[in-house]
């Protein structure tokens, strides 16, 4: 089965120590403004998802969703949520560490898009 969405290990180290911190996480893709295309991170329920979001899979224990709207752009292709330095905009927990996550993406092969995870 194809994963729809991975994380690097360095990614993991982070979500690790956040949840040390926080306790169970989440992470959301809007597609929105302030920052809102970059994956973000929250204490778990504490952002609300509905109808128009669909779990993705889990990465380090944390569900990953994605606005409805958002998944359409990025369905052909498998995600990588990484972390780099500087700031973002957003209210993600791991901004105050002076980093952000951010997804990286790759085509599937033909092979790997018949072998698709589901989504929620």
């Amino acid at each position: 089965m194809t994963e729809r969405v991975l994380i690097t290990p360095e990614a993991e180290k982070v979500v690790r120590q956040l949840q040390e911190r926080y306790g169970e996480l989440m992470f959301h893709q809007s597609g929105g403004c302030c920052d809102g295309s970059q994956p973000m991170c929250f204490e778990k329920g504490e952002f609300r998802t509905g109808d128009s979001d669909v779990l993705l899979g889990i990465i380090a224990g944390c569900d990953f969703y994605m606005s409805r709207d958002q998944f359409e752009y990025w369905q052909h292709t498998q995600l990588t949520i990484d972390v780099t330095p500087g700031r973002g905009a957003s209210f993600s927990l791991e901004i105050p560490m002076g980093i952000r996550f951010i997804t990286r993406s790759r085509l599937y092969s033909e092979e790997e898009a018949r072998e698709l995870a589901a989504i929620g």
